[in-house]
């Protein structure tokens, strides 16, 4: 989808809108209806779009993630809880913490949630984990 500002013939454009009737989708059916339509205009490849069918699917694309954030909000997860569930996923054991931390008592109580998470020790782990700072503040 390009960003640039291009001249849309909007009589296309209408054509297109009119055969595709987006609108604000409040149901799983509209939402799996717009799904398809973006799909449809993906598998033409982004470089064989017009610039009405990009902005079109610009325009459905923004719908469907308007949709699903409101129906799946994703829910906030403490630090603490996510320093534990990225050990998990990566397989590691906490005491890999121990550089960014320095003491096992410091690793238990971080993971607990009984203690906080530092500047400097979010970016640590930020380091660490691959993972962008705000996870861990």
């Amino acid at each position: 989808m390009s960003t640039l500002t291009v001249d849309l013939d909007q009589k296309h454009y209408g054509k297109l809108l009119a055969a595709t009737r987006p609108t604000i989708i409040k149901s799983e059916a509209e939402n799996n209806r717009l799904l398809s339509c973006i799909e449809g205009l993906m598998q033409k490849g982004e470089n064989h779009l017009s610039p009405e069918e990009d902005a079109l699917l610009e325009l459905l694309v923004n719908l469907v993630h308007d949709f699903e954030q409101r129906q799946y909000p994703i829910p906030q997860i403490a630090p603490h809880q996510m320093v534990a569930y990225l050990l998990e996923q990566q397989g590691k054991d906490p005491s890999a913490l121990l550089p960014i931390l320095g003491s096992r008592s410091r690793v238990s109580e971080l993971l607990s949630g009984k203690r906080a998470i530092s500047k400097e020790q979010a970016k640590k782990l930020a380091a660490f984990f691959k993972k962008s700072v705000d996870l861990f503040l």
